[in-house]
């Protein structure tokens, strides 16, 4: 007679045989695409010809019109959502029960709540933390290009010979990451259609991410709403550009 501690000790030894397959399989997947994907992050001269590059693409983007826009709303994969007001440097970002209303210039100004109910303990700096996190990187999908003249941006002119003429940009200071380097690729206009990332979150230096699907906001402004990344589509869901700073 098979004993039930016997059957227990069974269906254990299978199911951490399978996550053992499972971590196996994904050091295998992660080897393969390290070998095929990852690349040296490429050298690159800074000066007049990287700057007219800089300038070409903001021009296309409309930047004068970005800077002068109030709101900027979107929803980051269907997981985090996003009222940016540019004027009062506020953002109200919400995920999951909880919400805060985000002082980018003040982060101990920040308003939390759960659940519609105000948080005043120690989690409520927690919550500050990844809200500030949370608006680091998803925005940067959103804004990215008009970010290479924040300060402590280096931008250099890296010829290819696949893209012509990109644009590496190194932030060196600000954000969750400093030391993230991008290099962005144009078409014949100077339109950005993706860049190659070197950044610290993600192992693999050279990983492309396509910039395609792009909206013309109220203010006249070009805002994407996708990004491609391997086998991944990250959504920009409900992306809007509206108001005017005063």
């Amino acid at each position: 007679m098979i004993r039930r501690k016997d059957i227990n000790n069974q269906i254990m030894k299978r199911f951490f045989k399978r996550i053992l397959y499972f971590f196996l399989f994904l050091v295998v997947l992660g080897g393969v695409l390290y070998l095929i994907f990852n690349e040296p992050l490429p050298q690159g001269e800074e000066g007049p010809e990287a700057e007219a590059l800089a300038q070409t693409m903001l021009r296309s983007l409309n930047h004068v019109n970005y800077e002068k826009t109030r709101f900027l709303e979107w929803d980051f994969n269907g997981l985090h959502a996003y009222k940016w007001d540019r004027q009062t440097h506020t953002a109200d970002v919400t995920w999951d029960d909880h919400r805060v209303i985000l002082h980018l210039k003040d982060y101990g100004s920040s308003k939390v709540y759960t659940e519609g109910a105000e948080v005043n303990t120690e989690e409520k700096y927690a919550l500050i933390n990844k809200a500030v996190n949370y608006f680091n990187n998803d925005s940067f999908w959103v804004v990215a290009p008009f970010k290479i003249y924040d300060k402590g941006v280096e931008r250099r002119l890296v010829k290819t010979d696949k893209y012509g003429d990109a644009l590496l940009v190194t932030y060196t200071t600000g954000g969750s990451t400093p030391g993230d380097s991008y290099l962005w690729f144009f078409d014949d206009k100077g339109y950005p259609i993706g860049f190659k990332m070197w950044v610290s979150i993600i192992p693999i230096g050279g990983l492309k991410a396509g910039w395609k699907q792009w909206k013309f906001t109220e203010t006249a402004t070009n805002l994407p709403t996708g990004h491609k990344i391997l086998f991944f589509d990250l959504k920009l869901n409900n992306v809007k550009g509206y108001g005017i700073i005063e």
